[in-house]
């Protein structure tokens, strides 16, 4: 009863209510964010340029990982299939040539992700 007594004080109504948003906010947080699920990346390079480096980034900006190639590259011609873990809807796939060009796609992180580089995907050489 005086538990009951206590939330009814009209000095504690703001408190109640303040708690009740800090709940609602936390509970709408953790309703949106993805878990993090094992993703097979598979990049296919269809092209005549080596991929000397291969990044993943969130497809809103380009706070890049670290280099998921570590020292080796996917040949022209060549494919490599990576295990990921990814927690967002969407990925940015990132693959840096041999001429320090850049090369991404962004597409939906289902558990599997086909990536295929041919000559006309675009690079960004930075000129």
């Amino acid at each position: 009863m005086k538990i009951l007594t206590t939330i009814l004080n009209p000095r504690n109504g703001l408190r109640l209510a303040l708690l009740a948003a800090v709940l609602c906010s936390m509970g709408t947080v953790l309703l949106h964010a993805a878990p993090a699920q094992n993703v097979t990346l598979t990049v296919v390079n269809n092209s005549t340029r080596e991929i000397r480096s291969l990044y993943l980034s969130p497809a809103d900006n380009d706070n890049w990982g670290v280099d998921l190639l570590n020292d080796s590259s996917i040949s022209a011609g060549a494919t490599r299939t990576l295990s990921i873990t990814w927690d967002q809807s969407t990925v940015k796939v990132v693959g840096e040539d041999q001429d320090g060009c850049f090369l991404s796609a962004t597409m939906n992180a289902t558990s599997n992700i086909q990536w295929t580089i041919t000559n006309d995907t675009q690079p960004n050489c930075g000129y």
